[in-house]
């Protein structure tokens, strides 16, 4: 039995919508500046399809890279780089916080002027220690993944994926509508840079913070990483260094009984004997099962912070420094934080398990973690 041949199969139609005839040369030429293929029959039915058809190039101009915000007076070299991909999504086996469904941290809402630190039982402490050895893991994968002409939304999706795989929600994502899995913050940005479509350049500093619930509770941490030559400019290497040593200072002090306001006089006194700012507008903060809640943990010196450690209270100590002044201004997407005058800034973050004779650093690095101090120039 034969099969007859349909002559019109693999024959392109013309673009408008209603046209059967086979295409011609003819291409609208906005489309091609965007990259697609547009073909037609001719030029009158080119004119026909354009009252309907030059709508297409609005949606061609918002999925092409571009600057939000162009009219937006930057301090600074970076600028963000849209679309930003959809928020990714959480697989229904994964338990939510609070704030994951309406962005509202509920919880933690509640605790806005309590100064009553939570002690952890030992059960609790046990799930912030695993919380944190999964955060330590993600960390350093992100960390090992930096390098020239990738964006940040790559390492976006590499944290959620590893996060989500691992049964854990990335605390950032829907924090009060925040849009991403990450912060992830580069050169001037002092902290909750939005992950998009910008490529790291040789010689950025970036700092990778990685927040994620697991077995209801929060672990927080974040590095600063050199990529290529950013670890032979001085300056740079002066800025991450101290802030580094900062972080290392302030640790060493913790035990019980140690008034809080006590972290921010030694950071601060690091910072400026070594030429840096401390950033004033964020501090650390107490993470158990609320991302955020009491204690605060200033930064600067001669800071108010009321409270002592005990045994059993778990907090950050995440000091902020700059190479020049202190002051911050916020992009227009409400989030991205950046230096007023454009220098650059460095952080780093651990979470503290305060002990009966010191503390427990519980996102420790690891022996093969990656970054880690570099030799001053």
């Amino acid at each position: 039995m034969s099969v007859a041949v349909d002559k019109s199969e693999g024959v392109q139609k013309c673009t408008r919508e209603g046209c059967e005839n086979p295409v011609s040369s003819l291409q609208c030429p906005t489309c091609l500046k965007y990259g697609k293929s547009s073909l037609f029959c001719g030029q009158d039915c080119f004119k026909k399809a354009w009252p309907t058809h030059k709508l297409v190039h609005k949606e061609l101009a918002a999925l092409q890279p571009h600057n939000p915000f162009p009219d937006y007076p930057y301090t600074s070299t970076v600028r963000p780089v849209y679309p930003l991909s959809p928020m990714r999504q959480v697989p229904a086996s994964v338990p939510l916080p609070d704030h994951a469904k309406d962005g509202v941290p509920k919880a933690e809402q509640r605790l806005l002027r309590s100064t009553n630190v939570h002690i952890n039982t030992e059960e609790e402490i046990q799930c912030m220690r695993e919380a944190c050895a999964l955060g330590r893991k993600i960390l350093d994968a992100a960390g090992a993944a930096l390098k020239p002409g990738i964006t940040s939304d790559s390492i976006d999706e590499l944290v959620h994926r590893m996060t989500v795989e691992a049964g854990a929600y990335p605390s950032p994502l829907n924090y009060y509508n925040f849009p991403k899995s990450v912060c992830i913050s580069v050169n001037e940005i002092i902290c909750h840079g939005i992950p998009d479509q910008r490529k790291f350049e040789d010689g950025d500093i970036v700092n990778i913070d990685v927040s994620l619930y697991y077995k209801g509770h929060h672990a927080d941490l974040n590095e600063t990483y050199y990529i290529g030559k950013a670890s032979q400019d001085p300056d740079s290497v002066r800025l991450v260094e101290t802030t580094r040593e900062a972080l290392d200072k302030a640790i060493a002090i913790v035990k019980p009984g140690m008034p809080f306001r006590e972290i921010g006089n030694v950071i601060e006194a690091h910072a400026k004997a070594n030429g840096c700012s401390t950033i004033r507008t964020y501090c650390g903060h107490g993470t158990n099962k609320l991302f955020h809640c009491p204690p605060n943990i200033p930064h600067y010196a001669k800071n108010k912070t009321p409270g002592v450690a005990k045994p059993g209270m778990t907090f950050t100590i995440e000091p902020m420094l700059a190479l020049g002044t202190w002051k911050d201004k916020t992009w227009p997407d409400n989030w991205t934080s950046t230096t007023i005058d454009g220098k650059r800034s460095a952080q780093f973050e651990h979470m503290l398990l305060v002990t009966e004779t010191g503390c427990e650093v519980l996102s420790a690095r690891l022996p093969n973690s990656p970054g880690g101090p570099v030799p001053r120039i």
